[in-house]
């Protein structure tokens, strides 16, 4: 999927996104207006040291594998954050033969362990392609049962676009999906030829003109902290802090925690979530004193 026409599409979506302003090009009295938007092909490569040629061939995908100097001039020159700086590597990078059909991931009993102890706090982990590869209780009545989904459908991107009730999970909705594009984006860049990835990314491109578009944009986003908006139908509002953990010896997998604020009604709502996967389908009243621990094989959700 990626290669040099995806870097060529790179960086004309960097260039067009770049003001003259921003790149410290001063404009003069009496200069004709600009018939591109961002900056013109010629002043990237000044900026870059590079000639107008190399950079053409670059954008036209006639030259492949730019040196480590001229990726790092143009992240300079488009001030690209440490996520976009390594997507522009990846994309560069020349063929890399890798098989089409990658090992299936699983995840280490100690792991699903560790997140099935976790019962006041969603924890799910995440592989190749934003694949889900194992969930704990609270998790799955967060977000979604994923081990009563197909194998196929265990995919957080693809929950994100073609389940309706992902659009109403999350509050700010658009947000949370143009990010969890851009992560796909990075895995785009690092396995191009992944069968799977070209399968999921035609699916959303045909069922969902946001996800069309958002992918068009060429935007990556690099998923480490951060704040999300959550509604739940039986329990409310709830704000959730998530840290993203990359798990070593593990490639391509990644651990997503959840927390609340203590004594938040977020707090109060989501222990009440918890109450009802002790309780069953019985809707809890009000907020538990105690949560049962779970059973650690409460969180395998095995996608072979």
């Amino acid at each position: 999927m990626a290669g040099q026409a995806d870097l060529g599409d790179f960086l004309r979506k960097c260039r067009a996104d770049m003001t003259p302003e921003a790149a410290g090009i001063a404009s003069y009295p009496g200069e004709p207006g600009r018939r591109v938007r961002g900056l013109r092909r010629e002043e990237v490569a000044q900026l870059a040291g590079v000639s107008v040629d190399y950079y053409t061939r670059l954008e036209q995908g006639r030259h492949a594998s730019p040196s480590a100097a001229v990726l790092d001039a143009l992240s300079r020159v488009f001030q690209l954050e440490p996520a976009a700086r390594a997507h522009l590597a990846d994309l560069a990078r020349p063929a890399r033969h890798r098989a089409t059909q990658l090992p299936v991931q699983r995840v280490r009993p100690a792991m699903q362990q560790l997140i099935a102890s976790m019962v006041d706090h969603p924890a799910f982990i995440v592989g190749r392609r934003t694949d889900v590869l194992a969930a704990n209780p609270l998790a799955r009545a967060l977000l979604t049962d994923w081990p009563n989904l197909p194998v196929r459908q265990r995919n957080y991107t693809r929950w994100v676009f073609l389940d309706p009730a992902a659009r109403e999970a999350f509050v700010n909705w658009s947000t949370v999906a143009a990010e969890v594009v851009g992560t796909l984006r990075l895995y785009a860049g690092r396995f191009p030829d992944d069968t799977q990835l070209n399968e999921l990314v035609g699916e959303l491109t045909i069922k969902s003109p946001e996800f069309r578009s958002w992918w068009n944009g060429h935007r990556v986003h690099e998923r480490t902290h951060g704040t999300k908006h959550m509604r739940h139908p039986a329990v409310g509002p709830i704000t959730v802090r998530y840290e993203a953990l990359a798990l070593p010896g593990d490639e391509e997998q990644t651990l997503f925690i959840y927390s609340t604020d203590p004594g938040s009604p977020s707090h109060d709502n989501m222990r009440l979530l918890a109450l009802s996967i002790e309780q069953g389908p019985a809707r809890p009243t009000r907020a538990p004193d105690v949560v049962r621990r779970a059973s650690p094989h409460d969180a395998v959700t095995d996608p072979a």
